[in-house]
């Protein structure tokens, strides 16, 4: 495996299109202008379920600026509708409240959004079924969770190893509803030419959203190209082509102009996905000396009626703690509500919270320090393939964590620490997150004046992937950043895997470090010599990605978390955050920190705030906008670091990396859940940690 040069990797270099996004040149998929743009203003279903009858489309077409208003009884037929999420027009079938059924194009945005407002629907409603609960009649096992793990596993006998245990926990816990709320929201501008497809799009992926446009069109992939140059954010909501995608480019093709839909932050909360609630119910058995003999973790989820989306809740439980006989389990229920999707560590961050509470219950019905029992049940494999690990340094995160947090010494007596109107706890909680890598291209250009392009169709949704992918090919090259220009963020350059599952620098770093290996092979052959146009080299990752051994690969983290309590109002603050990682090699620390920190912040505001509320009786949920929708704020987040462990793990990637997006999330709402019951004695096993939970 190649090793790289450390010249530029491993340093704080600053964000290579820092300076265009602080001057407003940074272009967004919704700040483009083809000339005779349209508009294009989505109505969304009034039921949760039933059928669409009549929609009065002559009434709008009237109004000043109005192009024309499509639904399922004038709209063009796709080509393709398999994925029933985006087989927009296609049915008179609602599946939820809140989907498109219809779409009104203008001359301008507020000719649109008016004759949208107006355009009258007739339904024919039907009786619908919202309520996620464990004993659904419709409760079923799914084949597969998400992105293709089995549903239940099981070793042992761990009913009977629970039965004679001498210590058990046996406790439920809950996860609401939570939506993905990037600073940018959704937006496409598709236009055609003949049956060529452009789309400016905002997305974790441009390679994927041409590949699963194409089909429902009708035309080859090459006929599409999406650009995404910069993205505001995404969180899992934009790793897929989400409706509003199809509903552009339809009616593009339909009134044979440019037209721009951008989803409002309302509509968000019914059409981009969003994290399923959950019911989890863990059980732990152990010796009185907190040595876990049985592990069993059960999930219970919620997906819509239309499509399947099992999310991987207690996946994690798998690989954290040895114990001889486990079991873990997955069960949905199909329900008229919107399709759940990817939010940011789907699967590891509810079911961390279940396991990494029940852990916390655990060490104080064994009257053990938390961090002493999960060092304790550190496993020597993976637990359940028995796979070596490529490394595992979670005991290592544990004991710099406790150092730097200063922990030792704790007194574990919960609701004692008080001054004046405030209870102080701490808490602790392991994290994890797997190693992913996918098949990527990438070419590498040298120019005579010394400089090289890099070409790969990544995305940078924030996270400093350009900056990143600019050190690895700095380094790889044997050159400065400054002589290096990444290009990505567009399904033109070779095609690349999503920005999603802690796997960009991984997936895309391999193609780009192999493409530029090629280059400077190629010119070592020609002892340096660049013709005039340039020499190009390329890679692709397919083969050596499908080749690598079989490894358990994953990063571990664990946070430490120290609240205030209010007595009177239930009133919670966090008052410090420490992660500490071991995440690989870090290309970048100034990016990294920015990552984990991000993540740690989510997880606090998934443990005080985060909750989407189903109104039962219309099928919906209540809150659709930040007002109402919380999300933590800079009031919030008082005093929060991140640190990592030194990591040298040869089995990953040419650049020794693990993922860092998402294991900043996982635990951290379980670390606030543990420390707000050493402060006040209160077990809160249902998110978020609202202030009625508190008082007494």
């Amino acid at each position: 495996m190649t090793t790289m040069g450390t010249r530029s990797a491993g340093s704080a270099l600053d964000r290579v299109e820092g300076l265009e996004k602080v001057t407003g040149r940074a272009r967004y998929a919704f700040e483009n202008f083809p000339a005779d743009l349209a508009y294009a203003v989505p109505v969304q279903a009034a039921i949760a379920r039933g059928e669409v009858r009549a929609v009065d489309v002559d009434a709008v077409l009237g109004r000043p600026g109005v192009i024309a208003a499509i639904w399922h009884g004038n709209a063009p037929r796709l080509a393709a509708t398999d994925n029933a999420d985006l087989a927009v027009f296609q049915s008179p079938r609602v599946a939820f409240r809140g989907q498109y059924i219809a779409v009104v194009v203008a001359e301008t945005f507020e000719d649109a959004k008016e004759a949208a407002r107006l355009l009258k629907v007739e339904y024919a409603a039907e009786e619908h079924d919202v309520r996620l609960r464990t004993d659904h009649p419709k409760m079923y096992r799914p084949e597969r969770v998400n992105p293709a793990f089995p549903a239940d596993t099981e070793q042992g006998d761990p009913d009977t190893a629970l039965t004679v245990a001498p210590v058990v926990v046996d406790e439920v816990y809950s996860t609401p509803a939570e939506h993905n709320n990037p600073m940018e929201p959704h937006a496409t501008i598709a236009a055609w030419d003949g049956d060529v497809l452009t789309m400016h799009d905002s997305n974790q992926g441009a390679s994927a959203v041409r590949d699963t446009v194409a089909p429902l069109f009708g035309v080859p992939p090459g006929n599409v190209r999406v650009i995404s140059p910069h993205v505001g954010g995404g969180f899992g909501s934009k790793g897929s082509p989400r409706p509003h995608v199809i509903v552009a480019a339809l009616a593009a093709r339909h009134v044979g102009r440019p037209v721009k839909l951008a989803v409002t932050r309302q509509q968000m909360f019914a059409v981009t996905g969003y994290r399923t609630p959950t019911i989890q119910r863990v059980r732990l058995g152990a010796n009185a000396d907190g040595r876990l003999t049985a592990i069993v973790h059960d999930a219970f989820e919620q997906s819509s009626t239309i499509t399947e989306f099992a999310e991987q809740t207690t996946t994690p439980t798998r690989i954290m703690y040895a114990a001889p006989h486990r079991r873990t389990t997955h069960r949905l229920v199909r329900l008229d509500v919107p399709t759940p999707s990817w939010m940011r560590a789907p699967g590891e961050c509810p079911g961390m919270f279940a396991l990494e509470s029940a852990m916390d219950e655990l060490a104080i019905a064994c009257k053990m320090d938390p961090v002493e029992l999960r060092i304790r049940n550190e496993p020597d494999v993976d637990p359940e393939s028995r796979l070596p690990f490529s490394s595992r340094n979670l005991v290592a995160c544990l004991r710099e964590g406790a150092r730097r947090f200063g922990w030792a010494g704790r007194d574990p007596t919960p609701g004692v620490r008080r001054q004046g109107r405030m209870l102080y706890g701490t808490g602790v909680a392991a994290s994890t997150y797997p190693v992913y890598r996918r098949p990527s291209q990438a070419t590498a250009q040298a120019h005579p004046d010394g400089r090289f392009t890099v070409r790969i169709a990544a995305s940078d949704i924030g996270t400093g992937a350009r900056t990143v992918l600019t050190q690895i090919a700095a380094d790889t090259l044997g050159t400065s950043p400054e002589e290096v220009r990444v290009e990505i963020g567009d399904s033109a350059l070779p095609s690349a895997s999503l920005a999603g599952g802690s796997m960009g620098t991984a997936s895309w770093g391999t193609a780009v470090v192999r493409a530029c290996e090629a280059l400077v092979e190629e010119l070592d052959r020609r002892n340096g010599d660049v013709p005039a146009a340039g020499l190009e080299s390329s890679a692709d990752t397919t083969e050596e990605i499908g080749g690598q051994r079989k490894l358990a690969r994953h990063a571990f983290g664990a946070q430490f978390a120290e609240v205030g309590v209010d007595v009177d109002t239930g009133e919670t603050r966090v008052l410090r955050l420490l992660g500490v990682f071991a995440a690989g090699r870090i290309i970048n620390p100034k990016t990294a920190r920015s990552q984990f920190i991000g993540g740690m912040t989510m997880g606090l505001s998934m443990a005080l705030f985060e909750e989407s509320l189903m109104d039962r009786e219309f099928g919906d949920y209540l809150n659709r906008d930040l007002a109402q929708y919380h999300v933590a704020a800079s009031a919030d987040v008082r005093d929060i670091e991140a640190l990592w462990v030194d990591e040298d793990d040869q089995d990953l990637n040419p650049m020794g990396t693990k993922g860092i997006g998402e294991i900043g999330i996982v635990g951290t709402a379980a670390a606030v859940a543990n420390a707000v019951h050493h402060a006040t004695g209160l077990r809160v096993r249902d998110l978020p940690i609202r202030l009625d939970k508190l008082v007494r």
